[in-house]
This record gives C-alpha cells, structure tokens and sequence, in this order.
C-alpha cells in the first residue's frame, strides 16, 4: 500500500509541450505488457492522453486496460489470441466471451473493434487457420444478438508475408495457396463493412539486407525514390510500396473498396550486433518522419486520396519478450514513462512499475493471452512461442518478397 501511494504521488509530468503537436492524434497506438516493469493502466491514461494519441490496439481484452480508459473518449481494438480461436469456434463461447469482455465494458470504454486471431494465415498451421473465419463469424454474430455490430467491427490481422508479390507495388498479388482462405475472409470483411489489417515493418526488409536496401528508403528520408514502370508511379519509402501492394492484391480478387488499416509498423531503437539499424536515431526518424506524414493527411501514391490509418508499434519497451534484442526496444517509452529516445513527447516519470506482465503485443507477434475465457495456467506461452516464430517469418519473408522492390531500387542507385 505505501508502494502504491508513493508511486502515485511520484506521478508527475517531465516535459511540456510537443514537437509535433496533435500530430499522434491521427495514428494509433499498439499497447503491449509482456513486461514486468510497466505502469498500471491508470497511470498510462495521462501518457497516452500526453502524445495525443485517440485510439489504441490492445492485444487481449485486459479488464483492468478497459476499466481504466473508461470515460477517456479514447477508441479501441481489442484482440482475441491465436490460442482461443479453436473455443470461439462456438457460438456460445463467442457470445460469452464478447458479453464478458466487449459488452461489460460499453458504453463507457469505447470499444470499436475486435481483431480475431494475428497472422494466423502465415502459421502455415491448417487446424488454426481452418479455425480462423468460423471464430470471426461467430464473434460477429454474437455481436449482432447483442446489437452492437454496428458499431464495432471484427477482423483479423495478417502479415506482409501473405503477398507472393510486392514488387512493383501494382503487381501486388497474395500466395496462391492462400487465397482458398484469405477470399472467403475478405467476402466477410466486405459484408460487414470491416476493415483489412496488415503488420508491415520495412524494419526486416533493411535488417535482411542492408547492403542492397537503401536506409533512406525505409526511413522516410529524402531519397530520389524509384517508379513503378507499370503506372509510373513515384515511391520515396517502403511502407508506402508495401501498402500499396496490399491494396493491388485486394483489387486483384475483387476487392478494391476494403479500406486498409496498417496495425502495426515502427521501428527498435536497440537490437543485437547483427541487426544494423536498429538505433535510437533510427527509430526517431523513421516514427517520427511517419506521424509527419500522417499530419499532413497524405495518402499512398496509388490511394492519394485515403488517409493512411496506422496503428504505431509500440507504447513502451517490454523487457520480457523473447526472440533478439529489438523485440524488447520497439517502444516510444520506457516503462518509467520517459521517451525511449527524442521525439518531442511528453513525458511521465513514475517511480517505478506494478505490471504483471500477463499480457502484450509484438512487431509480427501473436494477441496477447488474457482474453478470460477459461485461460490455460501459463496464458501468456501461446504469444510468446508466436514472437519468436513471426519474427523470423517476416525477416525471411522480405527477403524473399522484396526482391523485385530491392532491386528496382538497386537499379536506381546503379542508374
């Protein structure tokens, strides 16, 4: 209880005033816990109050995350974990666990979204991709018996490993021995008016190969760009490359209305001797070149109309995430509330953490454990084993995915 107290009255704001002001309003942000470190999610209100952020990606469907962001105004998706798809299968589980973990919660949480399971279709593992869009149906129709489907959505979250092509962007098309499911799943999408997620971390694409990805590129830095000869459209950054070959691969199967929200994308400001890039100064600039595009409500090349709707990775660096060293440094802040390097925010210092680590998010990672349906007695192994598996998913998926990106860009540089 002292503990408690001292921790509240140490609660203060560090810095005033923001180098970018409003300008996170307009993105998301992904707030994991597999830390033990973190604040309590009463003292994380102010901070994510302080960077201005309105929306917020959680992992599970933490009661205590939920309870504390009542009354704020601040929007959010909570997740259900790869580890429960097969139990939401059923229609009574499902409505049991929206009514216990969604419909508790409203009007006073604004809840208005559910992402059902995280890149399960790049698992490669058939009993839980086959689980998948039953789990999304059944979520949803509980949703709609309790009249709520028309204010949140369900979907799901992919990673950038479903393309078989990204390169150029208007070629963008998915891995044949996906479509069988990733069709069906978007005809659902399109029904229910719900949007398509995508993780995409140009991050893996430099950390693969920095010798032939240009670092500007991936950084939002000046660059020359290159053109994609099919539309002679100019790319100065990958992200925008990547999305753009999103929406080519939808358009290629009928789907050319399915808004696209980037769930997660940022950039590790510390990582191991092999993993060049990973620096304060990169994360600075690549975050902080992305909001400043955000701002300035600026569009893809081929979708320059459409804001861009992205969900940054991540609220805080979480020191229990397994895999490399960059796993444990993607956030914007360490656990005491101080910027994790300068990007002009606000700060808010604690004296220390009361976290339990029961819950989180990862670049590529699985949803977080606590969805509170029956829980297995180590909840969170099911993320934890999916870290590690996604991070190398994705890292070998840009270097194979990426080639004909990489290469128009070596072209550039060689021309």
């Amino acid at each position: 209880m002292e503990e408690d107290s001292h921790f509240s009255a140490t609660f203060a704001l560090l810095f005033i005033g923001f180098l970018f002001p409003m300008m996170v309003g307009s993105v998301g942000i992904n707030y994991g816990q597999i830390a033990n470190n973190l604040p309590s999610p009463d003292h994380v209100v102010p901070l994510v109050k302080a960077i201005g952020a309105t929306r917020v990606k959680l992992y599970d469907a933490d009661p205590k995350v939920l309870k504390a962001f009542a009354n704020t105004g601040v929007e959010f998706i909570v997740g259900l974990g790869n580890e429960y798809l097969s139990k939401m299968t059923d229609p009574d589980n499902a409505q049991q666990w929206v009514k216990s973990n969604v419909q508790a919660y409203l009007p006073a949480t604004k809840i208005t979204s559910i992402a059902v399971g995280n890149e399960v279709l790049t698992f490669n593992d058939t009993s839980l991709s086959g689980c998948l869009l039953p789990a999304m149906q059944s979520v949803h129709t509980a949703l709609v018996k309790m009249k709520l489907d028309s204010q949140i959505t369900v979907t799901t979250a992919h990673s950038v490993a479903i393309l078989q092509n990204s390169y150029p962007p208007s070629a963008g098309a998915f891995r044949p021995d996906l479509k069988q499911c990733i069709s069906p799943i978007l005809d659902f999408l399109s029904k229910t008016c719900s949007p398509f997620l995508i993780n995409a971390y140009p991050f893996f694409a430099y950390k693969a190969d920095p010798k032939q990805v240009p670092l500007d590129f991936v950084l939002f830095q000046p660059n020359a760009g290159v053109v994609d000869p099919a539309n002679n459209l100019h790319y100065d950054n990958m992200l925008f490359a990547q999305i753009d070959a999103v929406y080519a691969a939808l358009n290629r199967l009928g789907y050319k209305k399915l808004p696209v929200q980037i769930s997660e994308t940022g950039w590790p400001s510390k990582g191991d001797e092999d993993e060049l890039g990973a620096s304060p100064e990169n994360a600075k600039k690549y975050n902080g070149n992305l909001l400043k595009i955000v701002s300035q409500k600026k569009g893809t090349p081929a979708r320059p109309n459409i804001d861009l709707n992205i969900f940054v990775f991540a609220m805080f660096n979480e020191n229990l995430k397994p895999g490399p060293t960059s796993e444990r440094n993607y956030g914007l802040f360490k656990p005491d509330g101080t910027p994790a390097y300068g990007l002009g925010f606000s700060g808010i210092g604690v004296s220390g953490g009361n976290s339990t680590g029961t819950g989180g998010g990862n670049g590529g990672g699985s949803n977080g454990p606590s969805v509170y349906l029956s829980p297995p007695a180590n909840s969170s192994s099911g993320y934890l084993a999916i870290s590690s598996s996604a991070e190398r998913m994705v890292w070998s998926s840009w270097r194979r995915l990426s080639v004909g990106l990489v290469l128009m860009v070596v072209a550039y540089l060689m021309g």
